[in-house]
Formats: C-alpha cells, sequence, structure tokens
C-alpha cells in the first residue's frame, strides 16, 4: 500500500534546516495518548448517534440525528486520513488496519483509492498535470482547463462559484463511484478486502435505516446525512489549496516553497482545530505529512517564523475569507474567454 509521505530534499537544503528544528522539538514523535483520547471520543459520539437513532424509532426527529452523524462521519474520516499518513502508530500495517477499518467499514469509501489520490496531491500540489485534486470536471481550477473547455462546458464553469458549495452536497455519492472504479481495477486480495467492508458498511446502513423509519423518512434520512457529510468534507478540504497559485516542474520551485506557497492556512482556536480535523494547519501539513495532528499547531509558530526569516510567503486567513478566496478565483477562473 502506498503512503502519503513526501521524501524529504538533501541535506543543507532549506526545508532541511527546518527539519531539523522540528525534529528537535519532538513534533514528528507519535502521539498514542492523544489519538487514543481522539478515537475514544469519536467512538463514543457515533455509539451515542446509535443509541439516540434506535431510541427515537420512527420520527421526523430522526433528520436531526441524520445531521448529527454527518458531523461524526467525517471526524472518521480525519481519523482515516491522520492513519493515511502514518501519524496515529509506528507501524505501516497498523495504520492501514486501521485505516481500512475506519475508511471502508465505518464511512463506506476506499482506504486504498483514496491513499492513491493523497499521495499524488501531496507530492504535487497545485500542479494541473498532476494533482488530482484540481483535475477538470464539474469545476475548473486553471486557465489552461477554461480554455480547453468546449462552450457548452463553459456556460455551466461561468457559474461555478455558484454551484460550488450545491455540488459539494454529491461529493459522498461522488467518493463512492471513485471507490467503485478504483476497486473495480483490480482482482488483489487487498481490493476485494476493501470492496467487502464497503458492502457490510451499506448493507448494515440500509438494513439499519429501513427497518427502525418508514420508506420516506428512511429516504430523507439517507439524503441528509449523506449530502451533509459530503459538503462537511468538502468545506474541510476547499480553504487548503482553492485560489492559491499554481506550480508545475518548469517552476523549479524547492520542496519548502512548492508546499508553502500553495497552501493556505486557517486561522482560529482548538473548535476550528476540531472541526476541520487540523486540515486547517495546512502548510504545516504539507511540510511534514507525518506529524501527528495534535502537533500541528505547535509547529505553526516555528514554521511560520523560519518562512518569515528566509523570505517565503506565508498565507494565513480566516475560515470565512478562505471560502471568499476559493470562491472569487473559481469565479475568475469560469468568466476566463475561451482560448
Amino acid at each position: 500500500m502506498q503512503s502519503t509521505e513526501v521524501i524529504a530534499p538533501a541535506r543543507g537544503s532549506a526545508f532541511a534546516e527546518l527539519s531539523r528544528t522540528i525534529k528537535q522539538a519532538g513534533l514528528l514523535d507519535r502521539r498514542p495518548g492523544y489519538y487514543t483520547g481522539q478515537i475514544a471520543f469519536i467512538l463514543v459520539l457515533a455509539a451515542a448517534g446509535v443509541a439516540a437513532f434506535l431510541l427515537l424509532g420512527d420520527s421526523w426527529w430522526q433528520l436531526a440525528i441524520a445531521a448529527y452523524f454527518a458531523v461524526v462521519s467525517t471526524q472518521l474520516g480525519f481519523l482515516g486520513h491522520d492513519a493515511g499518513h502514518k501519524q496515529i502508530f509506528r507501524s505501516g500495517r497498523a495504520n492501514y488496519l486501521f485505516g481500512v477499518a475506519f475508511a471502508n467499514l465505518g464511512v463506506g469509501f476506499s482506504y486504498g483509492w483514496w491513499v492513491d489520490k493523497h499521495s499524488r496531491h501531496h507530492a504535487h500540489p497545485n500542479d494541473e498535470e498532476k494533482d488530482p485534486d484540481i483535475g477538470a470536471g464539474a469545476l475548473i481550477f486553471t486557465a489552461g482547463q477554461a480554455q480547453a473547455s468546449g462552450p457548452v462546458a463553459r456556460m455551466f464553469y461561468r457559474y461555478q462559484a455558484w454551484t460550488f458549495f450545491p455540488l459539494l452536497l454529491l461529493e459522498a455519492v461522488n467518493l463512492r463511484v471513485a471507490s467503485m472504479r478504483y476497486l473495480r481495477g483490480g482482482r488483489d486480495r487487498p481490493r476485494l478486502r476493501e470492496a467487502l467492508l464497503i458492502g457490510v458498511h451499506i448493507v448494515a446502513y440500509l438494513i439499519l435505516v429501513f427497518v427502525v423509519l418508514s420508506p420516506g423518512k428512511a429516504v430523507a434520512f439517507v439524503a441528509i446525512h449523506q449530502g451533509l457529510f459530503g459538503l462537511y468534507l468538502g468545506c474541510s478540504f476547499a480553504p487548503n489549496h482553492k485560489g492559491m497559485p499554481p506550480l508545475s516542474a518548469a517552476d523549479d520551485a524547492d520542496y519548502l516553497r512548492r508546499q508553502v506557497l500553495t497552501s493556505r492556512n486557517v486561522r482560529g482556536h482548538w473548535l476550528t482545530d476540531f472541526g476541520l480535523g487540523g486540515l486547517n494547519y495546512q502548510i504545516e501539513h504539507h511540510l511534514f505529512p507525518s506529524m501527528p495532528r495534535g502537533n500541528l499547531r505547535h509547529a505553526q509558530p516555528l514554521v511560520r517564523a523560519f518562512c518569515r526569516d528566509h523570505q517565503v510567503s506565508y498565507l494565513e486567513t480566516g475560515l470565512i475569507p478562505s471560502y471568499a478566496q476559493a470562491l472569487r478565483h473559481l469565479d475568475t477562473i469560469g468568466r476566463l474567454p475561451a482560448g
């Protein structure tokens, strides 16, 4: 299984100097106590949600439980993300088994697909040709994609800033479709295992919902749960790179600048850290993908000071301004004239 680790540059580079500072501060050390607490807390939230669902029975109040489970599902996804970066356990095997359990069985999408995709993103952030997160699809992110789009597509892209959040309501569906395509692409044991676990998740989920709720309420529950799950997940990732400068191999930026210049941090407090799963420290996370989530806030002042001393632009903004910047970029790209 490919990991989401990014190979560090050679000794003597600016990043190597920063890396030594971070390592000496102990910020790359595992945090077993922190993750034990995080995992226990999310599992308690999940168990409480199931208990409330069963106690409420066939009631329209279940739609509030559906929204609650959108939060729980996203938090489970964050833990899968951390496992993919080997933040939780020292053993790659342990991280893999944990990630598969939480992503495939707990949430219902392919951990293997996500790790492969996310690895390419970390290695080539905001590279139009290599970063799968900015590939053209329902949205476009670069001038090159705008110029390559046809007249019908351009009609839709012109309003993509307005459709961005509504489209996120379909992100959970998109994750599952992409997972199925990935799993159909091979017959090896890991993919078969992942497909089986996703199947168990879907069957158990649908049986529970449709046994407890009448058909109309069950359909509404699934729609709200999955729609808000996709919206929350998408909103957690949207501030990180959208609207930041695109880079390619031709730009010849070193590792430090490639990761910092294409990333945006979101300032806040402990609730922001929890709500965004630590992804608000996107610069630190991209520089040190295996750094445990709980250490990112401690690394931030060191990284920010290092960037200031080395004249590397370090962008940090509020949550709402981060969305505004991303939407302005989508609007600008969507309105570019055809090539």
